[in-house]
């Protein structure tokens, strides 16, 4: 347990230091997204259909330079398509059994590691405000996936989903009870994040629902694999995936949220 808890705390003041250079953030983001994709694939090789890896690193690799560069919106559609017929046609060289499955799995994983992370390098690119919503993303999640274990594990009785048995329903509704305050409380007494209390508890919410939806999924991908964890690249932890799963889903809804309560103005 002491390990684990050291290695969580590096791996924590890693990433925070990293917030503070908008460049290395996004060099952060390649390695995380390059290293979830690399136990995603491993996950579709057990399942009998690996990805078409070098496409997929491709994809993860480009999503991550164009977000950081703002010309993400410009060449998102042709990124995607240059994607599917580059998994298409080195797809055609493989096995023609899986061929299908193959270029549909490497569609999905560049969407789900590659699209998904890069609202990380939205939300720090924001003018003024992008290096402190960024600390307030990374700590509502990080205390979504705290408070969920510390709580289910104390007062947890019912089982939220099959998924994952240790999950609980008095842990995930605990841990939105506290990002909520913490998210209101955050809001109302530090200005440079230039929220309202309400904006902060709705954003909040919102986010630790996600986050705890994305750590679901990604229990759905191993459970489906029939494997504990995606990896051992984090002592004590895990994958990579399974340190950063709940951060897929939060930061999109994170981003979304500021344009729905009027932060970031609608496209």
């Amino acid at each position: 347990m002491r390990g684990r808890i050291v290695v969580g705390l590096i791996v924590a003041a890693i990433g925070l230091l990293c917030v503070i250079s908008p460049s290395v953030f996004a060099l952060l983001i390649v390695a995380i997204g390059l290293a979830s994709l690399y136990e995603l694939n491993q996950l579709c090789t057990i399942k009998g259909q690996p990805l078409e890896y070098p496409v997929a690193m491709a994809g993860v690799f480009a999503y991550a330079v164009l977000a950081y560069f703002g010309e993400l919106r410009h060449w998102e559609g042709v990124l995607l398509a240059g994607i599917i017929l580059a998994a298409f046609w080195i797809g055609m060289y493989g096995e023609q059994k899986g061929y299908f499955a193959r270029t549909a799995y490497t569609l999905l994983a560049v969407l789900y590691i590659g699209k998904l992370l890069t609202y990380f390098i939205a939300i720090r690119q924001i003018p003024a405000t992008g290096i402190w919503l960024t600390y307030y993303a990374i700590l509502t999640i990080a205390l979504s996936d705290i408070f969920a274990m510390a709580i289910g594990s104390a007062a947890g009785r019912t089982a939220l989903t099959k998924i994952s048995p240790s999950k609980t329903v008095e842990g995930s509704l605990g841990a939105l009870v506290v990002v909520t305050i913490f998210g209101a409380v955050a809001a109302a007494l530090f200005r440079p994040l230039a929220l309202q209390w309400w904006q902060g508890a709705a954003i909040a919410f919102s986010t630790g629902v996600a986050a705890q939806v994305g750590d679901l999924a990604e229990s759905a991908l191993k459970r489906d694999a029939g494997v504990k964890d995606a990896g051992e690249m984090i002592v004590g932890h895990g994958g990579v995936l399974d340190r950063f799963d709940s951060y897929l889903f939060g930061g999109v809804t994170f981003f979304a949220a500021l344009h729905l309560v009027g932060v970031l103005a609608l496209p």
